[in-house]
């Protein structure tokens, strides 16, 4: 099996999502946008996920590789390949699919709780009531054709959504570890200014272990779920 990954900065890798793709028996590669940008065949992978990253989904005056990338997304998803977008990667999916990104009316930076959105359906996936999770986003999303939400928070209504069994798109960060944390802390520092919603940067690397081992722990879940509906 083969997992494929977009990344659109250096400081936002897969964190706990490596160890998880590693010890389920996954070849990982990578496609970095910041460097030569080759995308593999649809039909080579198994698995993609979409990273984060400072950008808009609407630079692509500025990001023009922006357009393949979306394109890539889309014709992943028809494919009936899993695909899992994290905070810009969410983005990308909803705007591939004709949705909308803007921004939120606030900035969420740090360690705030989530709720999952009840359904009667029987094959959405079911997040914890309530969950402490790490956010880094100033924009948000509309939900896509045929999207289910799935997770809410009083900072941002649209949280996390699925469509079909074999797409979920999280506007958090499940994959943090204290070495991301660190990094994205490090490399976007200048947002950490007042806000409701924004920690800062002592209480955000404050977090306790336990606290990632909670979101790494979901992270799993979230990937097993996919991995057991692709195809």
């Amino acid at each position: 099996m083969r997992a494929h990954y977009l990344q659109h900065v250096l400081f936002e890798g897969l964190g706990s999502i490596e160890a998880w793709l590693q010890n389920s028996g996954y070849e990982i590669s990578c496609t970095q946008f910041f460097n030569s940008g080759v995308l593999p065949e649809i039909e080579d992978i198994d698995l993609l996920i979409v990273m984060g990253g400072p950008m808009s989904v609407n630079d692509e005056q500025g990001h023009p590789w922006l357009v393949e990338e979306k394109e890539y997304i889309k014709t992943a998803i028809n494919a009936g390949k899993p695909v899992l977008g994290i905070c810009l990667g969410a983005q990308l999916i909803s705007n591939a699919l004709g949705g909308r990104v803007f921004p939120n009316s606030v900035k969420e930076i740090g360690w705030f709780p989530v709720e999952a959105v009840e359904s009667d359906s029987s094959f959405i996936f079911h997040f914890p009531q309530k969950a402490e999770v790490f956010h880094w986003h100033g924009e948000t999303f509309s939900l896509p054709k045929d999207a289910v939400q799935i997770a809410k928070s009083k900072g941002c209504d649209n949280q996390a959504f699925q469509i079909g069994r074999n797409v979920i798109g999280l506007q958090f960060h499940l994959e943090t570890t204290p070495v991301t944390a660190a990094a994205i802390v490090e490399n976007c520092r200048d947002e950490l200014i007042w806000g409701e919603y924004i920690q800062s940067k002592e209480e955000i690397l404050s977090a306790p272990q336990d606290r990632y081992s909670t979101i790494n722990g979901l992270m799993g879940e979230v990937l097993e779920y996919l991995q057991l509906n692709k195809g």
